[in-house]
């Protein structure tokens, strides 16, 4: 459950981002569209965000034509990664098995371009 609240939360803080950083809009602006998802392995908690410069959606579920998808081995694995989300996290969390990439890891760069600007 906390996982499932964190995920919508995080929907609720790109939303504030787009509407209130202008650093974060620019960015967006560059990107013109960035579709992304955090799910679990055996997918059981899933959301997707799907970004434009004129909005951003928050969704249940993953889609299949995201961009990226943020896969992680449990649900306190993704709670503790996604408190403090940094590259050495990434990293770190790639490395020993608690999160999976599913797509381009060049998106991975541009979403933590946003993500930095929360």
């Amino acid at each position: 459950m906390k996982l499932k609240l964190m995920l919508w939360w995080l929907g609720v803080m790109l939303k504030r981002a787009r509407s209130r950083k202008a650093a974060f809009r620019d960015t967006l602006e560059r990107l013109q569209r960035f579709d992304w998802g955090v799910a679990t392995e055996d997918l059981s908690i899933a959301r997707h965000y799907r970004m434009t410069p004129q909005a951003v959606q928050s969704g249940a579920g993953l889609p299949v034509d995201l961009a990226l998808e943020l896969r992680f081995r449990d649900a306190d694995s993704a709670t503790r990664f996604l408190r403090k989300p940094s590259q050495r996290a990434f990293r770190e969390g790639l490395f020993d098995g608690r999160l999976r990439l599913v797509g381009d890891s060049r998106d991975l760069e541009r979403l933590q371009s946003l993500l930095k600007h929360l």
